[in-house]
Formats: structure tokens, sequence, C-alpha cells
């Protein structure tokens, strides 16, 4: 680790979920302190190392807010803390609403009170709906497909909006799936992403699904650009080392690999790496899930350290292994 660098400190939202930690470890390992904010609704106290602060609570409570920014020499911020399951967003509009838009307004506000100018935002693909291309880059349209998409692109609205009336330095991280760990003890826990439902239900003797396998692709299944959370931590740190340098960033960059794989690939390389010998069961499509989007990621690979260094079986396996090690999908 290198040395700590004095009077500079920025808060993570969302810092005990399983992005969120990732990304407080790489900003530890760069000798930058870290405040989190989080609610603990799908993050967890042990994802937090005890030397970090941990504030318990929501970006959408004003007081949460003014706690986490009050009087630890925040300097910038890395907004991940929301709600995030697009499935899901379809049928709860108003939660999801109410998380990622009105918490990132009351977020903005708190940093406007206590003169904090830097924020690292982290959107979606989903922002880009079904693409009209094969290949998206930042510049192509935006048409997001679910209330989870909708939020993410007013989300990164926001953000162009206060930095036209209060000079904000800012700019948005449009990932897309991301997967993997980068250490044991940090996994990815949510029910609803594909690695967690499908070492579940490996791990249970029961056989994994696909969510539709009738879309217009090769294989009839969704393609997506897979990403392993350490690659994406690094970039988030890059992004706010740059801020924190003055560096002018572009608004939006894209965090994919250019290249993408199906679900049933995925699962291809799940039988690979577990030894496990399985054929997926067929159920019906999610709704607003887009058949296929994949990322250009050549514009932050020039400006925010962003790179592809592990493959599927290196994503499939970093998951697996540490599950392995601990013998359960539960976390503290």
């Amino acid at each position: 680790m290198l040395d700590r660098v004095e009077g500079v400190s920025w808060l993570v939202t969302g810092g005990a979920g399983y992005i969120g930690s990732h990304v407080v470890r790489a900003f530890e390992n760069e000798g930058i302190d870290c405040v989190v904010l989080d609610d603990l609704s799908s993050g967890h106290r042990s994802f937090v190392s005890e030397s970090v602060p941990l504030v318990v609570g929501s970006i959408v409570d004003e007081a949460a807010v003014d706690e986490a920014l009050d009087g630890r020499e925040v300097t910038g911020v890395v907004h991940l803390a929301g709600f995030k399951y697009a499935g899901v967003s379809v049928t709860r509009p108003l939660h999801t609403y109410t998380q990622n838009v009105s918490g990132t307004v009351t977020l903005l506000a708190g940093m406007a009170r206590h003169g904090v100018n830097k924020i690292v935002f982290s959107s979606s693909a989903s922002v880009y709906g079904t693409p009209e291309t094969d290949r998206v880059t930042e510049q192509s349209p935006t048409r997001p497909e679910s209330p989870y998409g909708e939020t993410k692109l007013i989300g990164e609205w926001l953000l162009a909006d206060q930095a036209k009336a209060t000079g904000l330095s800012h700019t948005s991280l449009r990932y897309f799936n991301v997967v993997g760990s980068g250490t044991p003890e940090l996994r990815d826990t949510s029910p609803h992403n594909l690695f967690p439902i499908v070492f579940d239900q490996l791990a249970t003797d029961r056989t994994p699904y696909i969510n539709g396998d009738d879309y217009p692709t090769a294989d009839g299944t969704c393609v997506r650009d897979y990403v392993h959370v350490a690659d994406l931590a690094t970039s988030h740190v890059a992004a706010a080392q740059a801020l924190e340098a003055g560096t002018e960033l572009e608004f939006v960059y894209n965090l994919g690999s250019g290249e993408g794989l199906s679900v049933r690939q995925i699962m291809e390389a799940a039988a690979r790496v577990t030894g496990i010998d399985f054929t997926p069961q067929i159920k019906p499509r999610r709704p607003g899930d887009p058949a296929v989007i994949v990322a250009d990621g050549a514009l932050a690979a020039c400006d925010i350290d962003w790179q592809m260094r592990h493959s599927v079986d290196d994503m499939v396996r970093s998951a697996w292994e540490p599950r392995e090690a601990v013998g359960s999908s539960s976390a503290d």
C-alpha cells in the first residue's frame, strides 16, 4: 500500500455493497482514506474494514448525508448507492425513483452544503436500452427500457445540471455486467445477479436456468459485456484521482470489453470451472432485458485506466472458489 494521501478522503455511498466494497479496497490500496455511507439494505457491515468509518444510513436521509460529510475532510464522492435491479424496477418504479433520483438530489445538496465539488457516479449500460448497433459508444442514443435505466440517465443529467450551476467536477461510469471477486471476503450476494443464482443452484443440486432463449442472438440467449469487479474498482479510483488532480474528464465513460458473451456461454464456463456438468433449464424472458448490449471501452482505457484483466474463466473462478472455501452464500 502507498503512503496515506494527507488531507484527502473520499465518501463512497453504497460502500458496504459488492461493488462499493471493492472500490473502498481500491482506494485503500492507493493510500486514500474513505468514509462509507450505506443503509445495509443490500450491503454488509462485514464488507467494510474496521479502519474505515461507516455511517449506517440512506442517501435519501439528509441527516445521514450530513453525518457522512461533516468533519471528515471529504474532497469527493463515489456514488454507488441506490436500487440496482433492472428487472425488479419494472414492478417497483416509485421505489426505484425515490432511491436513485431523490437520493441523488439529496446527496448533491449535501455535497453543496459541505463544499464537496467532485463526484464519480455509478451509471449503467441500461441507459442504452436495446442498441441499434452491436457495440455502443458514449455517443450512442440513450433509450432506457426500465425504470432503473431511466433513473441512471436522470442521475447523469442531475450531475451535468449541477455542474453548470456550481462548477461541480464529475464523470459517470456506465458499466455492464459486473462479476467475480477481487478478494475472497468480498462476494456478490445479490439474489438477482447471474453468478450468485447459478452458484446457489449448483450448490443445492438444482439445475441453473436461463431467462429466455428466443432473443435475436446467435444462440437465442441475451448477450452482455461481463467485466470483473476488481477492474471496475480500479477505474473508479483512477477517475477519482483524475478529478482530484484537476483533470477534466468526459461526462460519461463506458466500461466494457467490446466483446459480448451470451448467458449460455457463461453457463458453459460455470460448468468448466466448477466441474459440474449441467444443461440449463429455459425459463421465460424477464421484463426490461434487452437482447444485446456490448460496449466499446476505448475512451475509458485512455483516460481512467480501464482494462479487461480477467478472462471469463477467471471471472467465474474468482467468484466460485471463495464461495466454496466458506461453504455458504451468506454474509453478515
